[in-house]
């Protein structure tokens, strides 16, 4: 990525997690749910796609689904907050994601303690 495409994405995170934190959106599958944290934003090049990750702490993938479709649901209406924050040609169209790699990395070190524990064994 360019520092430009790295910058607008930084913003539109930045701008992602005040929507969510001030609590704009009205939809239950978004307000009910607890703490959403924007991770990342990926953006293409030509700025008009942009995949915005999040995470909500201690949810099973059904109801991050949910909340997935509710932030999808409400697209339109980030894209004009975000477009009216940002001097932009075009504003990217937004999808979200569930960034998996809190749970990816807690699972490899599970895994990691496992084969620790076996080769001290093994030694003894």
């Amino acid at each position: 990525m360019t520092q430009r495409t790295e910058r607008v994405a930084g913003e539109i995170r930045e701008i992602l997690g005040e929507i969510v934190v001030r609590q704009e959106i009205k939809d239950p599958r978004v307000r009910g749910a607890g703490i959403i944290t924007f991770t990342h934003v990926r953006i293409s090049g030509d700025l008009r796609q942009a995949r915005a990750f999040f995470t909500v702490h201690g949810m099973d993938d059904v109801s991050l689904e949910r909340v997935r479709q509710g932030l999808e649901s409400a697209a339109g209406f980030m894209r004009r907050r975000i477009a009216a924050a940002l001097r932009l040609k075009s504003t990217p169209i937004l999808t979200f994601e569930a960034d998996r790699m809190l749970e990816q990395e807690a699972r490899i070190e599970a895994l990691l303690r496992e084969v620790s524990q076996d080769t001290g064994k093994k030694s003894e």
